[in-house]
């Protein structure tokens, strides 16, 4: 069985050795010393000044429109996992959904202004697949519009954009560090937001609004554990052998895989890419579904990631917008196996299936 992903698991003596230091003091969460050292080491590894470690990527996500009181519309992307629109749900805020680009999959910058209405309180955009949204299109209309900017990089970890992480821009950037994702924790996420006052509150709403016996403001749940930590320290070091390793099964994909087949733009000025996600998009759904089938039969497992656009989602009631190339993409893209480990021969027999499945 070959599956789209695998979660990568660091030395095994390396993780308890670390794990060890908790285990020995007796203190395995509430913030321990294990969890501090992360947040340090990760906000040095990404050079972001703020970095809270939390419990997973979507209470993150929570977080960041609790934080700036957002109650009313938020404009977002309809091509991204369920956890972006379900947490704008979750708060009670409504989602405007805007159509995104046929060449990158991230929001159209360009279709953002059109629907702000006098509700509007923030714009909440995916870096699709890691690859960056019009930032600086983004940041003029908020601007202009005094609107917040909320990233989902919940692919973005180990993106350089213009000299800088992918996690370093908006007003607050979250990220994910699910099992699956190309670092991880086994689960966890974190937040970083762009001034010190805003991570103070943050900080406190991680853990209940208290510190000891004072309490300063809401608060919830949001804490991660030293054994979740304890795996970031294992993995950390070697972030850049596994980015390496997946440029070379991405490559393999590349010169093995038919031209024709649509992959996002990723030919971006001063971009540094993580290789996150192998996404090829048939000409058709029915192609697409018959070719997913094919290596289905042949024990390989892919993922429509994203589907279905979000718009469509039967829990969105309320704005209904049309997104024709949220909703054509959507429909067609499928996700390929990717992760260190997978040999040239299993990358050659999925490329030869889906050659075969689209002849």
């Amino acid at each position: 069985m070959i599956n789209v992903t695998k979660t990568y698991l660091p030395d095994f003596e390396e993780y308890t050795t670390i794990l060890k230091r908790a285990w020995d003091r007796g203190w395995i969460t509430n913030h321990g010393q294990l969890l501090q050292e992360l947040e340090e080491k990760l906000k040095a590894y990404l050079a972001v000044q703020n970095f809270l470690f939390c419990g997973n990527g979507t209470i993150v996500l929570q977080m960041a429109l609790k934080v700036f009181n957002i109650t009313k519309e938020v404009i977002t992307t309809p091509f991204s996992y369920v956890a972006t629109t379900n947490a704008i749900l979750w708060e009670g805020c409504t989602p405007v959904f805007v159509d995104i680009e046929p060449e990158t999959f991230n929001i159209d910058a360009d279709k953002i202004e059109a629907a702000i209405t006098k509700y509007t309180q923030a714009i909440l955009a995916t870096h699709v697949y890691g690859l960056p949204c019009d930032i600086e299109k983004i940041q003029a209309i908020a601007q202009k519009h005094q609107l917040r900017v909320i990233y989902d990089g919940a692919h973005a970890f180990g993106c350089i954009f213009n000299g800088k992480s992918l996690l370093n821009y908006g007003d607050i950037t979250t990220c994910s560090f699910h099992a699956t994702k190309i670092f991880h924790t086994v689960e966890g996420g974190c937040i970083i937001a762009n001034n010190e006052e805003l991570n103070k509150k943050l900080y406190l709403y991680r853990s209940f609004g208290h510190i000891g016996d004072d309490y300063y403001s809401i608060g919830i749940n949001a804490k991660n554990s030293e054994f979740h930590a304890a795996m970031g320290l294992a993995i950390l070091p070697e972030m850049s052998t596994i980015i390496s390793e997946r440029k070379k099964i991405f490559d393999q994909y590349n010169a093995t895989l038919p031209a024709d087949l649509i992959k996002p733009n990723y030919d971006f000025r001063d971009f540094e890419y993580n290789f996150s996600y192998y996404p090829v998009t048939f000409k058709d759904e029915i192609t697409l579904l018959k070719a997913k089938a094919d290596l289905q039969k042949n024990e390989i497992n892919t993922r429509r990631y994203f589907y279905p656009s979000l718009n469509n989602l039967s829990q969105v009631t309320g704005i209904k917008i049309n997104c024709p190339v949220s909703e054509d993409i959507s429909a067609r893209v499928l996700c390929l196996p990717l992760y260190p480990g997978l040999s040239r021969a299993d990358i050659e027999t999925i490329s030869s299936i889906i050659t075969k499945s689209i002849a």
